[in-house]
């Protein structure tokens, strides 16, 4: 099965109004109500990166599946841009699941999320107040709590200079209506939310691309770093899987994640990069397997 080139969609989130692409299996019959998916992606990204890749692959399974631009990030509209919003991204979450329940090629009844790296917290926030979401796929599932935030971002001293420095830029915006950014990658500029040499956003022949503008609100630090997705889990009941590698990004948050599960949850571990999960092949199409007779299982059954 093919998917067919994606609908260009709109719909309203808390005033702003988002953008999005809904991919469709090519052979869908006219009358026929798909199981529909909202797929995102990494934190900083656009819909044009990971979260279409996952979103075509997953329409040519004969799923419906979405990939839209959070509030203030690509096509869509909402100040300040590019500010990373958990709770303020949940929310989006929550509204495009509204939108795939009013399409026409969509069954309402069978809703569903897939999250690339961290996404997979904002769609868990949303997940434990949205009982339309009847099944969860978290791939290379960034998860963090306040442990793994000291050991990932430079200990206490880490967490309270990047604390202070975006509690200080939402003063100024709150003040002056000016955003303070830094790059979200770089090579060469330490202030950058994520520093070194990270191929998928460096390269244009993967994420580097123009509709991604590279930039980090720097306001966004104290939301950020206070998230803890992992808490979340003995709150959801949605059967979930995780796809992730012991050599990808905070293995120790998804395995605790998983052991917390309300609900039924299974653990698909296989050999990669958390960039490979982006899309390098074997990584994509092993966790697009996985994905589909998760999905399957728990939609269809």
């Amino acid at each position: 099965m093919t998917s067919a080139e994606p609908a260009r969609v709109t719909f309203e989130s808390e005033g702003a109004e988002l953008i999005g692409d809904l991919y469709l299996p090519s052979g869908r019959m006219p009358d026929e109500r798909l199981p529909a998916l909202v797929v995102t992606g990494s934190w900083t990204t656009v819909k044009e990166q990971m979260s279409a890749l996952y979103a075509r692959r997953l329409a040519e399974r004969g799923f419906a599946a979405l990939a839209f631009d959070f509030r203030g990030f690509g096509e869509s509209s909402g100040e300040p841009r590019d500010y990373e919003s958990p709770s303020a991204k949940a929310r989006d979450i929550h509204n495009a699941l509204t939108l795939l329940a009013s399409q026409p090629e969509c069954d309402p009844g069978r809703l569903a999320a897939v999250a690339v790296c961290a996404s997979s917290g904002y769609t868990a926030f949303n997940t434990t107040c949205d009982d339309r979401v009847r099944s969860l796929v978290l791939i290379a599932p960034w998860l963090h709590d306040a442990a793994l935030v000291r050991e990932l971002y430079g200990g206490d001293e880490g967490v309270r200079e990047r604390i202070a420095a975006g509690e200080a830029a939402r003063e100024r915006y709150d003040e002056t209506g000016e955003v303070a950014y830094v790059p979200a990658i770089s090579t060469t500029d330490e202030s950058a939310a994520m520093f070194g040499d990270f191929d998928y956003y460096l390269n244009p022949a993967r994420g580097a691309i123009p509709e991604w503008p590279n930039r980090f609100a720097l306001m966004s630090w104290p939301e950020w770093l206070g998230f803890d997705p992992i808490r979340l889990a003995p709150e959801i009941l949605a059967p979930t899987l995780l796809v992730h590698s012991p050599d990808a990004a905070v293995p120790d948050g998804a395995r605790r994640f998983h052991r917390d599960l309300a609900g039924p949850g299974d653990f698909l571990w296989i050999e990669g990069t958390q960039f490979d999960f982006y899309d390098q092949e074997p990584n994509v199409t092993k966790a697009v397997d996985a994905a589909e007779a998760h999905l399957r299982r728990t939609l269809d059954g």
